[in-house]
């Protein structure tokens, strides 16, 4: 029985089969993922996204990919994270942006 991060891990790797076009093993063993039902109880907006899709780019850049590959997750990870934005803000048209985690160095 897996447990803890390897649950986690498989969870992902089901979800990200199906997300990127391959077969719905996610659906098949948990039913539809309601990504953004599920997220509606946070609060997401730009900063949030913004942070998500920062880690998710340090993530990306840690694997050996394909550039052009990179890229395409990229920008699928940000349309994701876009979407899942519920919190009403005024949208600027400005670049990514990093912002700090608090911690001091």
């Amino acid at each position: 029985m897996l447990t803890g991060p390897n649950i986690s891990r498989e969870k992902l790797f089901l979800f990200l089969s199906g997300w990127l076009g391959g077969p719905d093993l996610y659906v098949e063993k948990y039913g539809h993922p309601r990504l953004r039902a599920r997220h509606l109880p946070f609060s997401i907006g730009i900063e949030e996204r913004d942070q998500w899709i920062y880690c998710m780019r340090e993530a990306l850049s840690a694997m050996d990919l394909d550039a052009k590959l990179q890229e395409e997750l990229n920008q699928a990870f940000f349309r994701t994270a876009d979407f899942m934005r519920n919190r009403d803000e005024e949208v600027r048209d400005t670049p990514f942006r990093i912002i700090s985690s608090g911690k001091t160095q």
